[in-house]
């Protein structure tokens, strides 16, 4: 029987379903591991805590050996430093302005904060944010290395940091997210090497004008074992911590590691072929195609074909799985961070099932 299906029978009695249940030795030994790696290479862990959302996991990060955290925007920032967490990156082009204005000061009050910036206007609305004490407050210079998303050209970061530094900011080194590194396995590698080769260009931009490169951050779980050069000191992997189906799928983590499934159960079976399971896109978000499915049952070749807001299709492949009404299913999800962000908590046992703690996901539905 898969581990998975194991350690969720050993529950059922004890939970409801959908659950998102988290098998903490695993996700323990992810944690492990990546610090290990990183210890190796002489980086800095500064894990991203929008997978997770949770502040015990985030504390685990942090007594493993992690530097601070990075947060996606401000709101999951003062979750996590309300808690205690005193070194925090905001890897996000903020815009300040309305009540984000106030917020980033007391954050950066309570924090040793760091804020991305890829625009001028950014940085303008930034210092006047900051009032008379622009200095209180370090920015990272994003820069693009192909994944088309934020970030300035590589070229164009001393000129951001020049002006940073004329409006009283303090620039502190450069950032990028190599997020065509998750279109395939072969994609993984040449993404490492289009970041590298964009932040060592960063790097020299920056000291072009004075402004040395204290932080060289690069992201993200899939291209994190390519992620060793050098010019690099940081890494802001987020997914790593579970583990998903994209990441197996790309070889960034292998079946033994994927740490979080749902707990689904078969509430109908009246189609031939097929059951119905309590998981729709309220539970597993819509990460997915009618190719790959939209989740798998672990130790099967079963995936959902379809998803409804609270129902899951899943054609039943040809074999010896055939789960009746009220049978208790493993799915594990194709990109696991939209999944924590649809439940107020986790499940944390262990791989056999016998322990059981609730952990809040404290910084859930805060998306500002």
């Amino acid at each position: 029987m898969n581990r998975l299906q194991r350690a969720l029978d050993a529950l059922v009695e004890r939970i409801d379903t959908p659950a998102p249940i988290v098998l903490v030795d695993v996700m323990q030994g992810n944690i492990d591991r990546v610090q290990g790696f990183a210890d190796q290479h002489n980086l800095k862990v500064r894990p991203h805590v929008k997978t997770h959302k949770c502040v015990e996991i985030g504390r685990r990060q942090i007594e493993a050996g992690a530097v601070g955290i990075t947060a996606g925007n401000v709101g999951e920032a003062e979750v996590f430093a309300a808690a205690g967490f005193d070194d925090i990156f905001l890897a996000y082009p903020i815009w300040a302005a309305g009540t984000k204005k106030a917020r980033i000061r007391r954050l950066a009050e309570s924090a040793r904060l760091r804020v991305g910036v890829d625009n001028m206007p950014a940085i303008e609305a930034l210092a006047d944010a900051m009032g008379d004490e622009p200095d209180r407050l370090r920015v990272v210079i994003e820069v693009d290395c192909g994944a088309r998303r934020s970030g300035a050209p590589p070229d164009a970061a001393g000129d951001l940091a020049r002006a940073a530094r004329k409006r009283g900011l303090v620039p502190v080194g450069v950032f990028t997210y190599p997020g065509h590194g998750g279109a395939g396995r072969d994609a993984r590698r040449r993404a490492a090497q289009d970041q590298e080769a964009a932040l060592v260009t960063a790097v020299r931009s920056l000291a072009d004008v004075g402004v040395t490169a204290e932080v060289v951050s690069a992201g993200s779980t899939p291209t994190l074992e390519f992620s060793t050069s050098g010019v690099i000191n940081e890494i802001r992997p987020g997914e790593y911590v579970f583990g998903d189906l994209n990441n197996a799928r790309l070889g960034s983590c292998t079946d033994d590691q994927i740490a979080l499934f749902v707990a689904a159960t078969v509430v109908s079976d009246w189609v031939p072929g097929q059951v119905i399971l309590d998981v729709g896109t309220k539970a597993l978000s819509r990460e997915g195609s009618p190719e790959l499915g939209y989740g798998g049952i672990a130790g099967t070749d079963a995936v959902l074909a379809k998803l409804n807001e609270y129902h899951g299709f899943l054609p039943l492949p040809d074999g010896e799985f055939r789960p009746g009404v009220g049978t208790v299913v493993p799915v594990v999800p194709n990109h696991v961070c939209p999944v924590v962000l649809g439940f107020e908590e986790l499940i944390a046992t262990d791989s056999t099932g016998t322990s059981l703690q609730r952990w809040p996901v404290d910084a859930r539905g805060f998306l500002n």
